[in-house]
């Protein structure tokens, strides 16, 4: 089974967790070469039992079968924080040195390299005067932006190239899979057009930093580096205050981020700092790891949010004239899983479609992804019926993650069976991999009151699991998938990550923060000025500042006739 992204983890202290040629979980011991250039993982918790395949196959044809799964609401959450999500994700876990394995690097930055921290390594990669990475850079300190290609669907008004639109693409080379690549430092941020059009923005925010700070006298020599430090500290203040509350418990946020940690990679308390026991704690310049149990389980919680469908723009909507923009789309609409082609052009052949840029017609209009009315911009807001907000976070996945496209999970050219398509048994599976805690397991260790059986089989409006054995159901109550049990969390407790989840992830984000070489966590009295206050930034705000506040660049196509 080709995996979704990532087919093994190295876990500190353990190996590398994997599968052999016949399916089946293995842990592999590896060279000191090859632990220095694996991405680090830990465990947070203990080892759990696997969870046999009939389980996984039926709990995860529960999870995604058709019918109505409801918008999120009270308070409504904007779709476009599951793609911000996600390129946090890709931020998380970038591999910095992926492509300096043949060059002299030192075990240091190998080790940090390939550790998890919010700096925007996705964005800068190795910033613009190294070698290769300079590539991604239109002069010494601003990033480049592409060319959308002009299509005459529906009118005049898309029948035009538009610069600064799209993703740079490479542009060169003998085949249109190589002329389509994003030229960016993370190809998983063009998988679909929704976090393509994310990290566009991003791309802007840190170019109209950029020509602040040169306006305002900033040596050129200096210009890169100031500008990078102002971008990540607002970066990381939206996810602290903004994105993180959206998605998880507020007292767990406020309690990790007011009191430290309690699970992960502890911060030492001067009473502890006995040098028998200083490998206990970690240092907050130590370099931190990823826990398994956030990177397969707790931060997955976004494909519950995915729609099935979206209101994009003008042409690509309910009762436009274009079809509304259904996840295939958005997927095919990207370089990385699709041909930036539409149909007929067969999505599995990534040499197929006439187009090798975005086409015009599919700029996102992000005004029906980010609720700018929370800024004060009532000019700036749709109508409710053309605004798209996250599915409710819950044990529910929308029907199309049933059958994902080959090229989301690198399978293009293979003919895997139908149950390996189903988002949800992927994630199931990839848990056996690790030998993942269940979720009654990590209770346990948090001190935290597990779900009881009835909690976990019947939830709250989510997967119906009706259709397991009895033997089934026995088994799911005592052994949980950490995954399964951290949604399930949410749906009974008002939509959000709480109890175990909601610890999981925000001590994660925490460490990952204060680990950062730029750090809000370590610099606690650093407040944010590119947003309406001190005290305020928020998404809404960065895509004021990276679109200069404009309603014809946040929407450049316009609103329908």
């Amino acid at each position: 089974m080709k995996r979704h992204i990532r087919d093994n983890y190295f876990v500190v202290g353990e190996g590398i967790l994997t599968y052999d040629e016949k399916s089946q979980p293995v842990c592999h011991r590896p060279s000191t070469e090859a632990e220095l250039r694996k991405f680090r993982f830990s465990r947070m918790g203990p080892k759990g039992q696997p969870v046999d395949e009939p389980l996984r196959k039926a709990l995860a044809e529960a999870m995604t079968a058709a019918g109505r799964q409801p918008d999120s609401s009270a308070p409504t959450i904007p779709a476009g924080f599951t793609y911000l999500g996600q390129f946090i994700d890709h931020d998380l876990t970038l591999d910095k040195t992926g492509r300096s394995l043949g060059e002299n690097v030192t075990v240091a930055e190998l080790i940090q390299g390939r550790s998890p921290a919010l700096d925007l390594d996705s964005l800068y990669g190795r910033g613009p005067h190294h070698p290769e990475d300079a590539a991604f850079y239109r002069d010494a300190a601003r990033l480049k932006m592409g060319t959308t290609a002009a299509v005459p669907f529906p009118d005049a008004g898309t029948n035009i190239d538009i610069d600064g639109f799209d993703l740079p693409r490479v542009g060169f080379g003998s085949k249109k899979s190589e002329r389509r690549a994003a030229l960016i430092p993370d190809a998983r941020n063009d998988e679909n057009l929704a976090i393509a059009q994310v990290h566009l923005a991003f791309i802007r925010f840190h170019n109209r930093v950029v020509d602040k700070l040169a306006g305002e006298g900033t040596p050129g020599s200096d210009l890169f580096a100031k500008a990078r430090r102002a971008v990540v500290r607002h970066y990381q203040w939206m996810i602290r205050h903004d994105f993180l509350p959206r998605i998880l418990d507020k007292a767990i946020v406020d309690d990790v981020f007011t009191n430290g940690r309690k699970f992960f990679e502890v911060k030492p308390k001067p009473n502890e700092l006995h040098q028998y026991f200083s490998w206990m704690w970690a240092q907050p310049k130590d370099t931190p790891t990823m826990p398994i149990e956030f990177s397969v389980a707790a931060y997955r919680l976004g494909h519950s949010m995915i729609r099935g469908a979206y209101q994009w723009n003008r042409v690509f909507r309910g009762g436009g004239p274009g079809p509304i923009a259904s996840l295939e789309l958005l997927f095919r609409f990207s370089g990385t899983s699709g041909i930036l082609s539409p149909p007929p052009a067969e999505l599995n052949d990534k040499e197929a479609g006439d187009f090798e840029r975005l086409p015009t017609n599919w700029i996102s209009d992000l005004r029906r992804l980010f609720d700018f009315g929370e800024a004060g911009r009532t000019d700036l807001k749709v109508p409710d019926t053309e605004f798209n907000v996250t599915k409710l976070l819950d044990t529910l996945l929308v029907d199309p993650l049933k059958a994902l496209p080959l090229g989301a999970f690198g399978g293009r050219g293979t003919m895997p069976p139908a149950h390996e398509l189903n988002l949800a048994f992927r994630n199931l599976t990839r848990a056996n991999m690790v030998s993942l805690a269940s979720g009654q397991q990590m209770a346990a260790h948090m001190g935290i009151a597990p779900l009881s059986a009835a909690q976990i089989l019947n939830g709250n409006g989510g997967a119906s699991l009706g259709g397991l054995t009895q033997a089934q159901k026995d088994a799911l109550t005592g052994n949980t998938p950490l995954w399964f049990y951290i949604l399930r969390e949410a749906e009974l407790s008002g939509r959000r990550l709480t109890g175990v989840g909601g610890r999981i992830v925000a001590e994660v984000f925490h460490r990952a923060m204060e680990a950062s070489g730029t750090s809000i966590v370590r610099e606690p009295y650093w407040r944010p000025y590119l947003g309406p206050d001190k005290n305020t930034f928020r998404m809404v705000d960065l895509l004021l500042f990276a679109f200069d506040g404009k309603g014809e660049l946040l929407n450049p196509l316009g609103d329908a006739p």
